[in-house]
């Protein structure tokens, strides 16, 4: 078993020297990318460590790793005669090669472009809260394949940048994290208006997460911090609308639920209804009716 082991390497060319040389190149690959990815981390730390460095940093980690590992691998793959030699005679075919390649990895190399684009242009950066082909969540990282997503289930979303570039993004947290979050109810034609938007507005303004968004001009005006708007007349109820402001899109969810059950309790007390649909079904019998049950 071992003569037949020792053949097998000699005929790859091994032997102690080039076991040592494939594992010093490991050990220098390590290290590289451990002293640029402590460097990069230093440089991070360095800086105001918003959401677009994290971002950048996160990109460049990741892309570090990937080409130091490529390049070990070349190096590796060189070192061996063996090997050496079937590179040599591919490379005679580069053209070839290289069609076949750019081919066969013509998605991944949109991915890497793609996650290029991402970081330069910065349609979002990790933290930000996006809604994207469907999915909404939180951007969790950003690599050289592929965008992490986390849902609110705690979920992870993983998008190609090929295909998050071409969709049409929703960003919450672009420019500011503040969310105006809608929240709707409805109510029956016979309640006194006035009263119910009085009754939504302050239960609005004394849930912890409201934010008074309102100007100097505003308050002067006499601007309510919650607008309340009469947005449809159906045809059973009367639809308002609340216009909250909170300070980001998951504290805006959280209000939206609380006020739900908040309003909703508030209206039961203040005797203000909540219309259900209701049907009135007439029979209609052909000839003499049915006999009465006798009770």
């Amino acid at each position: 078993m071992n003569e037949r082991l020792q053949q097998i390497l000699d005929k790859l060319g091994f032997n102690l020297l080039l076991l040592a040389k494939v594992v010093l190149i490991i050990a220098a690959a390590l290290v590289l990318e451990r002293v640029i990815r402590v460097l990069l981390k230093r440089g991070y730390l360095r800086s105001d460590q918003s959401n677009e460095d994290r971002t950048r940093y996160r990109f460049m980690r990741n892309a570090v790793r990937f080409l130091v590992g490529l390049l070990a691998l070349g190096a590796i793959i060189y070192s061996i005669p063996a090997f050496r030699h079937v590179a040599v005679t591919m490379f005679a075919g580069a053209g070839i090669l290289v069609a076949l390649l750019g081919f066969a990895a013509q998605g991944a190399f949109a991915n890497i472009i793609s996650g290029v684009f991402i970081v330069s242009f910065k349609p979002f950066r990790v933290g930000d809260q996006l809604t994207v082909g469907g999915h909404s969540g939180v951007v969790e990282d950003i690599n050289l394949r592929h965008t992490v997503i986390v849902t609110v289930e705690n979920r992870r979303v993983i998008i190609p940048n090929s295909k998050i570039s071409e969709e049409t993004i929703v960003n919450s947290t672009l420019t500011e994290s503040a969310i105006c979050e809608l929240v709707e109810f409805s109510v029956s034609y016979d309640t006194d208006l006035s009263k119910a938007i009085l009754l939504i507005q302050e239960e609005s303004v004394a849930h912890p997460s409201c934010m008074d968004r309102r100007t100097p001009d505003d308050m002067e005006r006499g601007e309510p911090a919650v607008p309340v708007r009469l947005i449809a007349l159906g045809e059973s109820a009367m639809t308002l609308r609340a216009y909250v402001w909170a300070k980001d899109a998951m504290s805006a969810r959280m209000m939206h639920y609380d006020l739900n059950r908040a309003v909703k309790e508030r209206f039961d007390r203040e005797g203000v209804e909540i219309p259900y649909p209701h049907r009135t079904i007439i029979h209609r019998y052909e000839g003499a009716p049915p006999p009465a049950i006798a009770e």
